[in-house]
């Protein structure tokens, strides 16, 4: 069963062009190159949430998902670099509607 991951962040105040950049950059083209992955949808800030950005993810199935994130995939993760830009994360999981 295909497994949905989505995944928010919101940054800190003043951080929204370099997070930007590094979505761009670094995020988007590292989730494109994942195995497992069959749908991606990069989100980006509107006016009215201008630190809030988003990926929604459709795995394979779970053992793929946690190939990429590991055991504790029920975890919002991020790159290391990122940690100084994001204040605040989230994540949910759903199983993909067939049909």
């Amino acid at each position: 069963m295909s497994v949905v991951r989505v995944f928010q962040v919101e940054t800190h105040p003043g951080k929204e062009a370099e997070f930007e950049a590094f979505f761009r950059e670094t995020v988007m083209p590292l989730m494109r190159s994942r195995p497992g992955i069959e749908q991606l949808v990069f989100g980006l800030p509107r006016p009215e949430t201008p630190g809030r950005f988003c990926i929604v993810m459709v795995w394979k199935d779970l053992e793929a998902m946690k190939a990429f994130v590991g055991e504790e995939w029920q975890n919002p993760h991020i790159l290391p670099e990122e940690a100084a830009l994001i204040a605040d994360r989230s994540i949910r999981h759903y199983e993909l509607a067939e049909g």
